[in-house]
């Protein structure tokens, strides 16, 4: 037993003189691969470095909160504008006066998590009494309609679609009474009802609470055209608009995408 304690004494005492140099009775400590964290220096530049191994792309969680790209393919009946976290980012290319515009549009932008989308859509109309074709034989209420889908592009995923989860609101209305629609003089008696929109409606800190959500409406209800089916719509996408497509005009829509 004597003996012994005193080999452990001896063992003890090289022990710590060897700590000097390398870790006691631990070959691994010589190599700093099996560390977790080992701190060297460059010799070209002095600078520390580390041998934990750099991350060679974005997690998941940066790239929903980083900067990405991003296509909005928008077909519109008969005009929008689209806006991204308040910013103006693109719109409908023919003017909403053009007598059927009815188009496809391909809008690229750059923003940031979360997405607030916003768009402005209008159906065309000749003056407040929401009839088109005045003093023809067609004179009738126009009908409007919106598709829209948004991929990332960063990612090579669609991040929204148009869908009843979008909130509206609807700010020109007319003709109040249907019955107006053949009236021989609608600027003096068809009723309208005109909302001033909201200042800062397409920013994110805008409360929209207020608003009611989009109607989604069927390829039948709205008949879109022309362009319509030159975009590969994701099938969750749906053709959106106020509660009623022929007495409102003038449509907002909003929609966040956290990411």
């Amino acid at each position: 037993m004597i003996r012994e304690t005193r080999f452990r004494s001896f063992a003890l005492a090289a022990c710590t003189l060897a700590l000097i140099v390398t870790a006691c009775g631990d070959d691994s400590a010589q190599d700093p691969q099996t560390s977790p964290s080992v701190a060297t220096t460059d010799a070209n530049s002095g600078a520390n470095s580390s041998h934990a191994p750099e991350p060679t792309e974005k997690t998941d969680t940066e790239r929903t909160f980083g900067s990405a790209s991003f296509r909005a393919d928008v077909w519109a009946d008969n005009w929008f504008a689209l806006y991204v976290n308040g910013e103006l980012v693109g719109e409908d290319s023919v003017p909403v006066t053009t007598v059927r515009s009815f188009n496809a549009e391909t809008i690229t932008s750059d923003a940031t998590y979360p997405l607030t989308i916003a768009i402005e859509a209008r159906d065309f109309k000749e003056t407040d009494s929401g009839l088109e074709y005045i003093g023809e034989r067609n004179q009738q209420m126009g009908d409007g309609g919106i598709i829209a889908q948004i991929t990332d592009t960063s990612r090579g995923d669609v991040a929204a679609v148009a869908n009843a989860a979008w909130f509206s609101l609807v700010v020109h209305r007319a003709p109040l009474i249907k019955d107006c629609e053949k009236d021989s003089n609608p600027d003096d008696n068809c009723q309208f009802k005109i909302t001033e929109i909201p200042t800062n409606w397409a920013r994110a800190e805008f409360n929209d609470n207020a608003w009611t959500e989009a109607t989604k409406w069927t390829e039948n209800d709205v008949g879109p055209k022309d362009g319509y089916n030159q975009i590969p719509w994701d099938t969750s996408a749906r053709l959106i608009w106020g509660s009623d497509l022929e007495v409102g005009n003038t449509v907002l829509l909003r929609m966040v995408v956290e990411g």
